[in-house]
């Protein structure tokens, strides 16, 4: 299958679909996202999430929330368990857990005492199928980054029991487990620490594989995403993460990492996070970052900090660099996918946002949005039974892969 790689976001687009018209195109879009099972692999909560500070039942401002689900037409959400990394000391290890179940208790919140009418945790594959099927949202636990096991293989089953089904073996900076694809000269990271995989880190995956947790390699080296692939007795992930080929950031997969994700049969969740769908230009770059250092802005959440005058005069300022410079748009995002289906094939490419992360581009903002997604790849040429294997069929596949071969070795050991 080979599509073309440049389609305007809201044009006729008349040499992709030229017997449809826009008008025939949403309604064929709006048709299929309704039948098909919607799955965003990475969403990231606060340590607040689930309360009153920040309650996901109420329309907000965060990216997802229930009725921002239920608008777009987002079915499942992987709520993301993460925890930076810091220096690796024993006090730092069992603060990492607190934190991790922090999280986690805020998921459960979420689903088993606020809303449980609304949504629900689901532990299976079939569990999300049977969720959906009911009429209501499906949450999903991922953690992002190994490091909230510290060095204690044993916390990998504590996870499980909580809904823990994928890890994200590393995030910024190495950690026991596995190289990161961008090391921190804060943490005292060198180009590599393990050469990939360390020796903890192989049991690490072996041990996810015996519980029945999906392998993530996003956020990992090229060398420990190559070497996950070849340990893993089951499937893998890459829980957000784009291509190389278009755009050249050390978080997105190259074409050597894309067929070995292939060869083990798994899934590249492709991520609509800005800077990982289209490289910014210097110009834009340095714009950005002169206008958050005059507002004092620090890190993902540092706009919230911000008051509505100054909320205001940022968003203002913002729209006159996005008129010089545009950032992504859902065709870019799309352009990737396009990508690594006519690469890899249809079966191992899915979708994620990474929202309240980074993720979000202009398109798909948050999750009120999604159904736009939908309409590019109508507008693209996929079928309905390609869309509804990108949406969530290939995860939901590998998920059932991963759950068999656990079943497999916890009967052999």
């Amino acid at each position: 299958m080979t599509r073309p790689l440049t389609v305007a976001l809201v044009s006729a687009s008349v040499a992709c679909t030229p017997e449809m018209t826009e008008d025939e195109i949403l309604a064929r879009a709006r048709d299929i996202h309704d039948r098909v099972i919607t799955i965003d692999t990475h969403d990231d909560i606060p340590f607040n999430f689930a309360t009153d500070e920040v309650d996901p039942g109420v329309r907000g401002p965060r990216q997802v929330d229930l009725p921002k689900m239920r608008e777009g037409g987002l079915d499942v959400a992987f709520f993301i368990v993460y925890v930076g990394q810091t220096e690796r000391t024993a006090e730092n290890y069992e603060r990492a857990k607190e934190q991790a179940m922090t999280k986690f208790n805020a998921i459960h919140r979420l689903a088993d005492t606020l809303y449980p009418g609304q949504i629900e945790l689901a532990h299976t594959a079939a569990d999300v199928t049977r969720i959906h099927e009911s009429g209501k949202l499906v949450a999903a636990i991922g953690i992002e980054n190994g490091y909230v096991i510290g060095t204690d293989l044993s916390l990998l089953e504590t996870y499980h029991v909580l809904g823990a089904r994928y890890i994200t073996l590393a995030h910024g900076g190495h950690n026991d487990i596995a190289d990161s694809s961008t090391p921190r000269d804060q943490l005292g990271d060198g180009e590599e620490e393990h050469g990939g995989v360390s020796e903890f880190g192989e049991r690490v995956i072996a041990e996810m594989n015996r519980l029945g947790i999906m392998v993530d390699v996003s956020h990992i080296s090229k060398n420990a995403m190559l070497a996950a692939a070849r340990l893993s007795r089951a499937p893998i992930i890459a829980s957000h993460s784009s291509t190389r080929a278009l755009a050249d950031h050390p978080r997105n997969m190259d074409d050597e990492q894309l067929r070995a994700l292939q060869e083990n049969g798994g899934v590249m969740q492709t991520v609509a996070l800005g800077s990982y769908v289209k490289v910014a230009t210097p110009e834009r770059t340095d714009a950005v970052r002169a206008l958050r250092e005059e507002m004092g802005i620090q890190g993902f959440g540092g706009l919230r900090s911000l008051s509505d005058e100054e909320r205001a005069v940022y968003d203002s300022r913002m729209a006159e660099i996005e008129a010089e410079w545009p950032s992504a748009t859902v065709t870019d995002f799309v352009d990737h996918i396009d990508y690594a289906v006519d690469l890899i094939g249809i079966d191992h490419v899915g979708i994620s946002s990474d929202f309240d992360g980074g993720g979000g581009i202009t398109g798909w903002a948050d999750a009120s949005e999604t159904l736009n997604v939908t309409i590019e790849l109508v507008r693209r040429g996929y079928t309905e039974e390609e869309i509804a294997k990108l949406w969530g069929e290939n995860l939901l596949r590998v998920w059932t892969e991963v759950e068999r071969v656990a079943a497999e070795l916890q009967e052999v050991g």
